[in-house]
Parts: structure tokens; C-alpha cells; sequence
């Protein structure tokens, strides 16, 4: 006769000793992730608000560079905050760096990939420097994202329509032009 042993139910204290490693675990990583994914929606600092106002207001009067200045200030207060990326960007490209402008957009777009106003911005910048294919790319993205009718597939539409920027002629020097023979 074989000694076979009767199937017997896990008890209580089992089952605890068993589940209660795995439990533990799962809990620990929901509560990270929702701590990751809350302290990514924090406030920015009431300092770099201030600052890029600032800026906003030196770049609407046209001083480009006190601008940049501001935005950089705030962006020393406070890394995080992303709208500073966007309005580096802004004045980058009022000052013609199309190429800095896109760099500051690909930022955001790192941190945010369906950030419309980077989406953009970028596909204008693109655009103003003759790379009307990534423009249409970043069109294409919006238009998924928004729809064709939001402001920034209008906005990046009227870019590429108007293509790229014209090139500045750099300053020529005449060989003769204020040098004298000693």
C-alpha cells in the first residue's frame, strides 16, 4: 500500500508567509511610480514665474538679449520648469538661431512628446531654415494629436506656406578698406 497523503488546504498563516513578499513588493512600486508621476506635475517656482515674465515682457519689448537673460535666470532657479524651454526658444528664433530654437523645443519634447506649442514651434523653426519635410513631419504629429483645426496646425501650416526665412548676406570686407601701408 502506497502512503499517500491527503490533499490538504493551505492554511491561513501559509498563505500569508507565502503572498506576503509579493504583496509587498507590488505596493512599493505603485507607491513610487505615483510619487514619480506626482512630483513631475509640481509647481514651478514662484521665482522663476517671476522671471520669465520678465522675460515675456523684455521679449514682447524687443530686447531679445535682456530676454534671454531672464530666461535663463529662471531656468538656473528652477531646471524643471519646461515653459522657460518655450520662451528661450521664442527668443532664440527672434534673434534668427532657428537651429538653437529647435534644440530648446526638442527639451520639451523629451520631457513632453504631445506638447503642442513645442510640436510647433519646433516644425516653424524647421521651416524657417528650409527643412520644410521635418516641418510637415511635426504638421503630421499635430494634426494626429489636435486635429487639423487647433491654432498650432494653423500656425505651422502658415509657416511652411511661408518657407524658409531669407538668408542674411554676411558683411563683406574690401581688402583696401581701412588698412594703410606703414
Amino acid at each position: 500500500m502506497t502512503s499517500e497523503r491527503p490533499e490538504s488546504r493551505p492554511t491561513i498563516k501559509e498563505l500569508a508567509m507565502r503572498y506576503t513578499p509579493a504583496a509587498f513588493a507590488i505596493a512599493l512600486l505603485a507607491a513610487v511610480t505615483s510619487s514619480a508621476a506626482f512630483s513631475a506635475a509640481e509647481a514651478p517656482d514662484p521665482r522663476a514665474v517671476q522671471l520669465a515674465a520678465e522675460g515675456r515682457a523684455a521679449l514682447d519689448a524687443g530686447d531679445v538679449q535682456g530676454a534671454t537673460d531672464a530666461f535663463e535666470a529662471a531656468l538656473v532657479v528652477d531646471p524643471g520648469y519646461s515653459t522657460v524651454y518655450l520662451d528661450l526658444a521664442s527668443a532664440a528664433r527672434a534673434s534668427g538661431m532657428q537651429g538653437k530654437a529647435i534644440r530648446y523645443y526638442r527639451i520639451v519634447l523629451a520631457r513632453d512628446p504631445e506638447n503642442l506649442a513645442a510640436l510647433a514651434g519646433e516644425g516653424e523653426a524647421l521651416a524657417e531654415k528650409g527643412a520644410l519635410a521635418g516641418a510637415r513631419e511635426n504638421l503630421a504629429q499635430l494634426e494626429a494629436l489636435c486635429g487639423a483645426t487647433c491654432a498650432e496646425v494653423a500656425q505651422l501650416n502658415a509657416a511652411i506656406a511661408r518657407g524658409p526665412l531669407p538668408r542674411v548676406a554676411s558683411a563683406e570686407v574690401s581688402p583696401d578698406a581701412g588698412v594703410s601701408v606703414n
